[in-house]
């Protein structure tokens, strides 16, 4: 008897232990060279042939990411771009050719181009200066359509795109529609047949549908811009459209819509937290395969049990890594499977349908270690008006979370939002000692409508609440150094950089504004031609230079240089369509009459962000010394 209570009181111990265990602790990593967060991975963005045979990926060549193509099975790489002047990024591969968009100097005019596999026979498919060119569907697993894409182009008029079929090989353009109607947007069934097209007044977004490309396009379905219909793919027999949408809902759902009846015919998914926003559909198969959406991290629901087991087969091989099929032959038998999460931007590798077996083909950054990186943590945090503010909070590793220095870090867009994923801006900061907190302020995208329209005509105002709440939370927390706080944004981020520090002028030590908006009557004037059809949902969301003059203009951060103090750091790219190089010129103008500390940094070959290595090198050089100058030692 009392052997057996003395083993159980042991057995007690060994349990009580075994809870309290820790996990080891990590070691503060070294200072990792800034080129090291920066430079073009050795390899990047890799497809596979459509025979199976070759896969390819972007690499550099002269400081610039060209595109290389090597065959399954062998280690030499043949070359095919030769671009010394911009990085070339998307490309795809149509029968034996590879096609892919470049621009000028970021101007956003992309044109297209298609090489052969060799690297031969380069040619410039739609040539025209000024004029931008993006691919409506590439007509994938379509017989008959081997040689063939479906694009749209603003060559008639800078505002509207006209589809046309253009022939890779040859460069022939044909033109599709005539379209008189100026419709702004096309959609195809699974022939690859215009069957939807899209039109706005400004606010309200109308898809015309035709039955076949015969007859003309009638009105299918109106909708606010506040409301969303989006199309993702027509069923296996071209009748009814599984779309997006949240008509009469908060969340974006998936349906299947009759576009005869003009209705709902059923709810196919839907998340009670998020909105959906991802639709797989194989056309070979004919099936739906998956739908999307982004929670805390990535989920998606599987619809096709072959797709769910490939899946299911990958993250068992890559446990702990977010994994995804990113390309596949047109036979189903190869494909390039990604892992990655928030500390290693990933590795490729090759995955066999048949075996379900994978090998490694590229560790792109070999010069990341996971180990040395720092974990990204989701969080949340209550608004001041009750609203639920999730982001995610990066902490230097290996070091006590009290009182550190703080970079804040608000997304551009605004309306799109940041995720778990490796972020190297972030890992850059916690690197250096920072933690670093990323938040999904209202009007951030995947939260439901009632979310998103919160953020109208509020720039500088709750949307900057939501910021300044994060602060307030770091500090009550204690992780924040109230001396020692930045913030740095892009776009967006950068208005809301600017406008932290004109506003909230005592909050922040230090300030790096990267190609933001800093007036927002200015910023309305120079938006592309090809957004002037949405100039109205500009306004209501933002507001209307004429009638909303005196909210513009208490929100603009120029016009309140006078309260900003802060020292400012401000990037821009010369060639930028999006937010004209005058946003920041009449800033830092203002900033040095006053004598508030203020660099400025401008690339001329450089549109909205830094894509040549070359100029992130010296643009995040130069915040390190800043945010070291201004933070490290205010304390």
């Amino acid at each position: 008897m009392i052997k057996k209570n003395v083993l159980s009181v042991l057995v007690v111990l060994a349990v009580l232990l075994s809870s309290c265990k820790q996990e080891p602790k990590e070691t503060p990593a070294p200072l990792i060279d800034v080129k090291t967060f920066f430079k073009n991975g050795e390899k990047s963005t890799f497809r596979i042939s459509p025979d199976g045979n070759y896969f390819s990926y972007r690499a550099d060549y002269k400081g610039k990411s060209n595109i290389f193509v090597q065959k399954v099975g062998e280690q030499k790489a043949v070359r095919v771009t030769n671009d010394t002047l911009r990085s070339i990024s998307g490309y795809f591969w149509k029968g034996d050719r590879i096609v892919y968009a470049q621009d000028i100097g970021g101007d956003e005019n992309f044109q297209l181009f298609s090489v052969k596999a060799d690297g031969k026979d380069l040619k410039a498919l739609t040539p025209f200066p000024g004029v931008r060119s993006d691919i409506t569907d590439a007509l994938i697993d379509i017989k008959g359509k081997e040689k063939e894409l479906i694009v749209q182009i603003n060559k008639r008029v800078k505002e509207y795109f006209d589809p046309y079929l253009l022939n890779v090989e040859t460069g022939t353009l044909t033109l599709l529609y005539d379209n008189k109607e100026n419709f702004d947007g096309w959609f195809t069934d699974n022939n690859g047949i215009i069957r939807l097209a899209s039109k706005t007044d400004g606010v309200n977004i109308t898809w015309n549908y035709r039955n076949s490309e015969k007859e003309p396009f009638t009105p299918l379905v109106t909708t606010t811009f506040k409301d969303i219909f989006t199309p993702a793919s027509f069923d296996k027999n071209n009748k009814n459209i599984y779309a997006l949408s949240n008509i009469g809902k908060d969340k974006v759902i998936l349906v299947e819509y009759d576009p005869i009846s003009k209705k709902n015919v059923k709810e196919l998914f839907s998340d009670p937290n998020y909105d959906l926003s991802t639709l797989d559909y194989d056309r070979k198969k004919q099936v739906l395969t998956s739908v999307g959406w982004e929670a805390e991290k990535q989920e998606k629901h599987f619809f096709d049990k072959d797709w769910e087991t490939i899946q299911n087969n990958l993250e068992k091989k890559l446990e702990g890594y977010e994994t995804e099929i990113v390309s596949y032959d047109d036979a189903r038998t190869k494909a390039i499977a990604w892992a990655g999460n928030d500390r290693t931007p990933g590795k490729f590798y090759l995955y066999d349908f048949k075996t379900a077996e994978i090998k490694e083909v590229a560790n792109p950054y070999p010069w990341i270690e996971e180990k040395q990186m720092s974990h990204i943590k989701p969080v949340t945090y209550k608004s001041r008006d009750g609203l639920e503010i999730h982001g995610y909070l990066t902490l230097p590793l290996g070091i006590e979370p009290k009182n550190l220095p703080v970079v804040i870090n608000p997304h551009g867009g605004p309306w799109a939002r940041d995720g778990w994923y490796y972020n190297p801006e972030v890992q850059f900061l916690a690197n250096r000692g920072y933690a670093v907190l990323q938040m999904n302020f209202r009007g951030s995208t995947g939260y439901g409508k009632k979310f998103w329209e919160a953020s109208f005509k509020q720039w500088g105002k709750t949307m900057q609440d939501d910021i300044t709440d994060g602060v307030e939370w770091l500090k009550k927390e204690g992780i924040a150094d109230e001396k020692r706080i930045a913030i740095y944004g892009g776009s967006y981020g950068g208005y809301a950089t600017l406008a932290g520090v004109a506003f909230t002028p005592d909050l922040y030590a230090a300030a790096v504004d990267y190609v933001g908006v800093s007036k927002l009557f200015t910023f309305m004037n120079t938006i592309p031609p090809y957004w002037k059809p949405y100039l109205d949902q500009f306004h209501e969301m933002v507001g209307d230079p004429k009638k909303d003059s005196l909210l513009l203009a208490s929100t603009s951060p120029a016009l309140h240089a006078d309260k900003i103090k802060t020292p400012l750091f401000v990037a821009q790219g010369a060639n930028d369509p999006r937010v004209n190089k005058a946003e920041s010129d009449q800033m830092v103008e203002a900033l040095k009459k006053r004598g508030v500390t203020v660099e400025y940094m401008v690339k001329n070959d450089e549109g909205h962000g830094f894509h040549n290595q070359n100029n992130r090198y010296d643009f995040y050089g130069a915040m390190e010394k800043f945010l070291d100058k201004h933070l490290k030692k205010a304390k």
